[in-house]
């Protein structure tokens, strides 16, 4: 993957974000999934861009975005596709991804979305042992063509930015956040 920045503007020594802000790398622990990992480490939600967790469920920026925006939205049990997920954690997480998206629209103000869950290897997830459901904000003149032909994403802001302003507009109070 590359990717564009404006040098000008935004250091990314290694190590760390196009914010600046150091970023750890987290590798899967054993017996976990990499977002159960995150999901359960002892790092600040602003370090592993939680945005919002519920009972059965969360939201984490994703970092390897198409979008500034770009989140997911995932069970907190890792479960590779919707089958094995319960009633419970089923219900949980689509009342999550509409907050989410109620969010991610109010944060950003996008001409569109994009919602969309890759089910498997062949189906293009890159974590294929848990499953996440995509939610990208998205604009007539956006430049989503540049990961297809080029691998190459620009974005116009900071991790770190996008994650405060989908905090920002929430439609609920966040107190379910570390």
């Amino acid at each position: 993957m590359q990717w564009l920045t404006a040098g000008w503007r935004l250091a990314t020594p290694d190590g760390f974000g196009s914010d600046g802000v150091p970023k750890p790398t987290i590798q899967p622990e054993p017996g976990k999934s990499l977002f159960e990992t995150i999901e359960q480490s002892s790092l600040p939600d602003e370090t592993t861009f939680i945005v919002h967790r519920t009972e059965r469920s969360f939201v984490v920026l994703n970092v390897y975005p198409y979008s500034a925006g770009h989140v997911m939205v995932l069970p907190r049990r890792a479960v590779p596709s919707m089958l094995g997920l319960t009633s419970e954690e089923h219900d949980d997480l689509w009342s999550l991804v509409r907050q989410t998206y109620a969010a991610v629209n109010a944060a950003f103000e996008p001409e569109g979305m994009n919602l969309g869950i890759n089910d498997g290897i062949a189906g293009g997830a890159s974590q294929p042992d848990h499953l996440h459901v995509h939610i990208v904000p998205r604009w007539a003149a956006d430049t989503s063509f540049m990961t297809s032909t080029a691998d190459v994403r620009v974005l116009p802001m900071t991790l770190r930015d996008a994650w405060l302003r989908v905090r920002a507009a929430w439609p609920e109070p966040l107190a379910s956040t570390r």
